[in-house]
This record gives C-alpha cells, structure tokens and sequence, in this order.
C-alpha cells in the first residue's frame, strides 16, 4: 500500500502532527507520506487531478471537492473524521448590556465576521441571519484567506471590534468562544448569545475519485489513545479517537455556498473578491 496525503500548514505543528504519522503507519508496513500545501483550494485541485491521495479537508474544500468530483462523473468520498469533528455549532453574540434581544433586531446593524472563507465564524452564521431575513452591515475579517477558517485570526479581531464598539454582534464558534473567555478577548460574562446554527460537521479526511484507502482507514480507526507514540500526536491534532466520515453534517454549509454562490455547481470559484 502507497498513500500521499495533503494537508494544509495552518499552523507549524502541522509537520509535528503528520511526520509522527508517517513515522507510526511506516512502522506496520504502510508507504504513507504527506505534503503541504498554503491553502485548501490548491489541495483539493490536487486531490482531483490525481497528484494526491489522501486529502485532510476542511469542511469547505470537502464541498468544492465533492462537486469538482461529480461535475467530473467521479465521487470522493469522507472516509475518516476526529470524535471533536462532529456536531459542532457556531454563534451570533452581542454585548451583555446590549439592546438587542432577537435576531431581527440586528437589520442594519453591524456584524462582525471571521475571513471570507470562514464556515465556522461567516458562511454559517451569516446563514442563519439571511434564513431570518435579517439584512445587516457585515464588517469581514479576512485574517488566513485559503484557511478555510482553520486560523481564528479573524474570529480573534471580530471578538475583539464587539468589545470595542466597533460591531454590535460578532460570529463565533461555540469553542473559540470559551477560548476567547479564557484569552481575556470576551470576558466571561461580557457577552451573551443572541442567535445559534443548527449542529454541523468539520474536517474530514476526503480519498481521492478510485482511491483503495480502506485499509489505511481502518489502521487509522484502530489508533489508540492510551498508545505513548501516538497520544502526543492526537493531542496536537485534537483528537482522542478517529471515527468513520459521514456528509450528513455538511447540508447547511452546502447550502450556505449555493446561496451565497461561493463555489459553483462545477467547483469553480464563484465567491466575490476571494483571493486564497
């Protein structure tokens, strides 16, 4: 079995987490090695030309390589996921000694954003105000455009223009939020939640159109958290147990990206001003 994985350097501990891997599948016999890549749309490209295996997408580039894919008559498929991949939620928060108590009482108000590309702190929760009708100003903050939202650079500055004054709401994730507590950015107690998504899925490890991969997932499912070699790794990763991949979690974010025209029915790019 020979397998190249893709994965996009967020951050440096990326090479720690995937070297570990590799170390640990060549191990048990495994041909396994990974390259980086700046930013999702050139990986998920990869993955569809066949110069890669193995994708480790986020939600997003899940969307745009599952419809570059069938655009192709070809499938991916999600075939892996961490146990914090599942069921996460994201939300719309105000001041606490706001005026604002419901969701419509942000038309024309400000609302501040992660980076365009952001499922997590822009695509999602800017839905849930378009499902209500609520038109707002939104004030975007394109910190790691090509992230796919994976550094909360712009989540970090929303936070922080909702504290100052400069937005009247800002769009987090349910996580970052606590972080954000904890980082002193949103005192505990400052904020309060004013409207949330339904709960959506995030990364998955996306196999290639004809991609044998069963075999590799199933030694990656069998990894175990009490193993000394691979603990340190899964920490890093934020994981304590890889589970099967399933789509049903990425319905909203589908349908964020085909209202927002984000990425078109093909794959291509149709999003306004995104430059990754």
């Amino acid at each position: 079995m020979s397998l190249l994985l893709g994965a996009v350097a967020y951050d440096p501990k990326v090479v720690t987490i995937w070297t570990g891997f590799r170390t640990w599948f060549r191990d048990r016999g495994v041909d396994f090695d990974y390259v980086l890549y700046s930013q999702y749309e050139r990986q998920v490209e990869a993955l569809l030309d066949g110069s890669i295996d193995l994708a480790w997408n986020s939600p997003l580039a899940w969307i745009r390589a599952r419809r570059l894919a069938r655009h192709r008559g070809a499938e991916v498929r999600a075939v892996a996921m961490r146990d914090t991949d599942r069921d996460l939620a994201s939300v719309i928060v105000v001041r606490a000694d706001s005026d604002l108590h419901t969701l419509d009482d942000l038309r024309g108000r400000t609302v501040a954003t992660g980076a365009i590309d952001s499922p997590q702190a822009t695509l999602l929760p800017l839905a849930v105000l378009a499902d209500a009708g609520v038109q707002a100003r939104i004030r975007r903050h394109d910190i790691g455009v090509g992230l796919h939202g994976d550094h909360i650079g712009g989540e970090r500055e929303a936070a922080r223009a909702l504290r100052t004054g400069g937005a009247d709401a800002a769009c987090l994730i349910d996580a970052n939020l606590l972080q954000f507590a904890r980082e002193g950015v949103l005192p505990s107690g400052s904020v309060r939640v004013l409207g949330q998504t339904t709960p959506y899925d995030h990364c998955n490890l996306t196999a290639g159109p004809g991609v044998d991969a069963e075999a590799f997932v199933d030694m990656l499912l069998g990894m175990e958290y009490g193993d000394d070699q691979l603990r340190p790794l899964l920490d890093l990763e934020g994981l304590k147990q890889w589970l099967p991949g399933r789509t049903e979690g990425y319905a909203a974010l589908d349908a964020a990206v085909t209202a927002t025209g984000f990425y078109r029915q093909d794959g291509g790019i149709g999003a306004t001003g995104y430059r990754p």
